[in-house]
């Protein structure tokens, strides 16, 4: 059996996973803003006039779709009401007047160049690059209708191809599902850009004659900086004097204040509720927790992703499948000795078969879906792990500051006869008072959480690796573990042997009260479970996926804390090194794999699984291996993964298979295969068709707005 020395000699506390970087667990976790920021202005960034850099709209920005999109919009109400197509369509007869037949070509042209303009350049650069794309698909479509209806208004061929109206419309529904698609591409980044505009503008410096008020940007890593209540972090730092309760909503998504003393970390963009508090600056600028959010973010809107590759190539096999038929309609309507209606046919068949539709539906979908996260807390930094997390097998937990909170719990309390557990404890806490220990404070923290009155402690002084010693009414009063109780020659009374046999079976570390030379009764303290993984691991369970742990704990801690949260496999006394070996190992059986971690030892594990989750991150946020960072430290969030993964893949499918269908049965309708039959699909009704189609599949993406991603009510 582990011998548990006290905790005073510095060593890693028998409680918790050995862990160098085990204080991570207790800074504030690094994410999103909470849903009420989503939409906060970001200081000295106006989202809407982000200019994309990558992709399809590289040097778009929102704004200027939108302003394109309702200029378009206004024009073309006149365009289709005074086309004879549409209005024979409709069975109606447009107002006539001189020039009123030259207004759909006026202004049709005016929509073509100025609301087609992003397609026509965006086509002519995928033409340049041979990458055939969304882009040109969309412009090989307006510039046909374009043509097609100067040849029909100006009376060339005798062709009644008037497509002004079908070319406003489109015009007007792909700069509308651009303005969508780039505002929800967007949002997410949106949600996080709302943490800068967090940064007050100006800071309070003390210096030697007092205090300054200085700019943000003059802040460097040392200078020390007053806040006061009700005002705004500048920078990350350490608290050197005072202590106030700190509102981290905007960064943790968690409504509780948070009580922040000397010595700990406090982040940018926090507020100091209550008090006036002096911290030394450790970050500015580009290293703040903040600044590493904005980095992540921008990891996550460049990352490439199988189903966006699908999409490109998805549209690229269209361009050609659309020009093919083209060629093949022409040809074969010459063959048949009718050069009009091969010119209707193949003008038919390469407007309508623009499949900006299945565009939208894949990209769409991922962009809301990573907005629908960033709101939850989820910050998903390569949108492959929401892809893949559907497909996940079995989530591997990584024990310490994950399902459990990493810091140690006073769980129980046995006194000899003649004492009772409320007097050991408030004796124990009073001893442990002056201490700032993790276990002190546990002690302290539970007799102040039960409302006992502890009695005055004077002459502290810890005893390193054995205890610590104070006096209490005139006694001396001493706690300790084992090594304590050999220095002073006591043993272990039978009474409390038996609870402490059972304590330690179970992995806790026991800590003795001693008043003078008798053995008043002990303590027991474990790494707290948190009160949400018990509802992780049963809701993960009831979705069909197995819950494993994995911890450096001895084996019988883990076993312990496996057994409590039911949980299907338990890895213990693993090294960090060897995570990512039992990673492999579950792989080797077939199994797909989730690793959540802390991040900080286990980067190889995250980066081999096949969804690597970083959960209560704290402001370690540049970590490279995961996916998926988590907001707070709640196991719970791992099911919104799992539940949006899979309602998105839902989504992307039907979004696929009506814009597919829509295209294999429109096309070939439109190229006449079944004229025999006397059944034709008209340009017209082809043009609305498709005009129909792209509303569809905007409106089926919305609908993942719908998926409610709220883990506190999973049952």
């Amino acid at each position: 059996m582990t011998e548990h020395t006290h905790h005073h000699d510095h060593q890693p506390s028998p409680v918790t996973e050995a862990d160098p970087n085990q204080g991570a667990s207790h800074r504030p976790p690094a994410t999103p803003a909470s849903a009420d920021q989503h939409h906060a202005p970001a200081q000295g960034h106006d989202d809407d006039h982000a200019v994309h850099s990558h992709g399809q709209h590289a040097g778009h920005s929102t704004v200027m779709f939108k302003d394109r999109f309702w200029l378009t919009l206004a024009l073309s109400v006149p365009v289709v009401y005074f086309s004879p197509m549409f209005g024979h369509l409709l069975g109606y007869t447009p107002l006539e007047f001189p020039g009123s037949a030259w207004i759909p070509p006026i202004l049709g042209t005016v929509i073509f160049l100025y609301g087609g303009m992003p397609f026509l350049k965006g086509g002519l650069n995928e033409l340049k690059s041979r990458q055939p794309g969304m882009m040109l698909l969309i412009s090989m479509a307006i510039t046909v209708a374009f043509a097609a209806s100067w040849a029909t208004s100006l009376r060339i061929g005798n062709f009644d191809l008037d497509f002004w109206w079908e070319l406003a419309l489109l015009v007007a529904i792909m700069l509308l599902g651009h303005w969508i698609e780039m505002r929800a591409l967007g949002s997410a980044q949106g949600a996080l850009d709302a943490l800068a505009a967090l940064l007050p503008d100006e800071a309070e410096r003390v210096t030697d004659t007092g205090v300054e008020t200085v700019p943000v940007t003059e802040l460097r890593s040392g200078d020390i900086v007053l806040v006061r209540s009700g005002a705004r972090m500048p920078a990350d730092g350490t608290i050197t004097d005072g202590q106030a309760e700190f509102d981290e909503s905007m960064i943790t998504g968690e409504s509780k204040t948070v009580l922040r003393a000397v010595g700990d970390p406090v982040v940018a963009g926090t507020v100091a509720t209550d008090n006036t508090v002096r911290v030394t600056v450790t970050a500015v600028g580009d290293d703040t927790a903040l600044a590493g959010i904005q980095r992540l973010v921008a990891e996550a809107q460049a990352s490439s992703s199988k189903a966006q590759a699908l999409a490109d190539r998805a549209a690229a096999f269209l361009f050609y499948f659309a020009t093919i038929a083209g060629v093949i309609t022409f040809i074969a309507w010459i063959l048949l000795g009718s050069l009009p209606e091969a010119v209707t046919r193949t003008v038919t068949v390469l407007v309508i078969a623009c499949p900006h539709a299945l565009g939208l539906a894949i990209p769409l979908v991922i962009a809301i879906s990573t907005e629908q996260a960033a709101r939850a807390g989820v910050l998903i930094k390569n949108r492959i792990a929401l892809e893949r997390m559907r497909t996940v097998d079995v989530v591997l937990f990584d024990k310490t500051g994950t399902l459990t909170k990493g810091e140690p719990e006073l769980r129980d309390a046995s006194a000899v006869q003649g004492t009772n557990a409320e007097t050991l404890l408030a004796l124990a806490a009073a001893v442990e008072s002056d201490s700032e220990h993790p276990v002190a404070r546990a002690i302290v923290r539970a007799a102040q959480g039960q409302g006992l009155k502890l009695p005055q402690a004077t002459g502290f002084t810890s005893m390193t690796g054995r205890g610590v010693r104070a006096t209490v009414n005139g006694r001396t009063v001493q706690v300790g573990g084992p090594a304590l109780l050999r220095e002073l020659g006591l043993a272990e009374p039978e009474a409390l042997a038996d609870s402490t046999r059972e304590w330690m079976g179970r992995g806790a570390a026991v800590l003795h009260v001693i008043d003078g030379d008798r053995v008043l009764g002990a303590v027991s303290l474990e790494d707290a479970i948190r009160p949400e993984s018990r509802q992780a691991v049963a809701a993960l369970q009831s979705r069909g996926i197995k819950v494993a742990m994995i911890t450096g704990d001895a084996t019988q801690v883990a076993k312990a804390v496996g057994a409590e949260l039911n949980i299907d496999e338990v890895f213990a006394e693993v090294l960090p090194a060897d995570k990512d070996k039992k990673v492999a190992e579950l792989q080797a059986r077939g199994l797909k794999v989730a690793m959540v971690g802390d991040g900080v030892n286990d980067s190889p594990a995250l980066a081999r699984a096949e969804v690597g989750i970083a959960i209560g991150a704290g402001t370690d946020v540049a970590m490279e291996s995961a996916g998926v960072i988590l907001a707070g430290s709640d196991p719970r969030a791992v099911l919104s993964m799992v539940d949006l993964s899979r309602a998105s893949y839902a989504k992307m499918w039907q979004n696929l298979v009506w814009a597919t269908g829509y295209n294999v049965i429109a096309v070939p309708l439109a190229a006449g295969v079944l004229a025999f039959a006397g059944i034709v699909l008209s340009p017209a009704a082809g043009a609305v068709l498709m005009s129909v189609s792209t509303i569809v599949v905007a409106l089926n993406a919305q609908l993942l707005r719908r998926v409610k991603l709220n883990p506190s009510k999973d049952r």
